[in-house]
């Protein structure tokens, strides 16, 4: 994993969005998977920016997001994809059909799910997947005790996960109890992760990813076997990491080789 600690949580954002441009303009027709939560907010504000001020065009680029909840209708105002287009999809020159969202009220899971899989073969596979991390360390819903070879399908939430997430709704009584959520096995095939996480109550389960055992109690730490994972934290998330240090001296030297290739490439 390349591991790179900013300062802050804007410039977490910053950073993590400069990945996503790059990956544009390099190639227009990419596929990237997003993702919703707090933590990408910075980001997708940023990549607005860009489109905005400096022309960065998603005219050709697909995309997937990672999950959605079970029941909430689109335009509901806490589902997923209200969220992407509230957030970033009504603010860029994204095609809409180029979008996709798990249908969280499909009448069949199963072939909804087979088919959203589908889509992503389809399409060339994932470019780079965004992820953020929950506190007990799962990425997408891959609640803890997922399988780590799992594809997308449909997932209770973890109590931690629902109380984490009511603040986004008017009482833990309304956060939906399942979700449609791509599999951590989808996640680990895309061909570069961009995880984010910001604050100290992620500290925790970025220690437990980055330096912990792969297990299924913490899915994120699945990552581990991917091989281009490039974590972006702030200092507060990056608080307990034993080796950053040596994280540090990785980042510098990277940063020298890409100025040496841009220099005499």
């Amino acid at each position: 994993m390349r591991v790179i600690v900013e300062e802050h949580a804007d410039a977490v954002a910053v950073r993590a969005a400069s990945f996503i441009a790059a990956l544009v303009r390099r190639k227009p027709d990419c596929v990237l998977g997003l993702a919703t939560g707090g933590t990408p907010v910075g980001t997708y504000r940023e990549l607005i920016r860009l489109h905005r001020e400096e022309g960065l065009d998603f005219s050709q680029v697909t995309t997937f997001n990672l999950d959605e909840y079970v029941g909430l209708a689109p335009t509901h105002p806490q589902s997923y994809r209200h969220f992407m287009q509230v957030h970033l999809f009504d603010h860029i020159n994204i095609r809409p059909e180029r979008t996709h969202v798990p249908d969280g009220r499909a009448l069949d899971f199963e072939a909804a799910c087979a088919q959203y899989e589908q889509r992503i073969r389809e399409a060339g596979g994932i470019d780079l997947q965004l992820l953020g991390i929950g506190s007990d360390g799962h990425i997408a819903f891959n609640e803890p005790g997922s399988s780590l070879g799992s594809r997308t399908r449909l997932k209770t939430l973890a109590r931690e996960t629902i109380r984490d997430n009511a603040r986004f709704f008017a009482s833990e009584d309304e956060v939906p109890r399942m979700a449609v959520t791509m599999g951590v096995g989808t996640i680990l095939e895309s061909r570069r992760c961009l995880l984010l996480a910001t604050g100290r109550s992620k500290a925790e389960a970025i220690r437990a990813t980055i330096e912990g055992p792969v297990t299924a109690q913490v899915t994120a730490s699945a990552l581990q076997f991917h091989r281009e994972v490039i974590v972006v934290l702030d200092e507060e998330a990056a608080s307990l990491l034993e080796r950053r240090e040596y994280y540090e001296d990785v980042e510098r030297s990277q940063r020298l080789y890409e100025q040496q290739i841009g220099r005499f490439g």
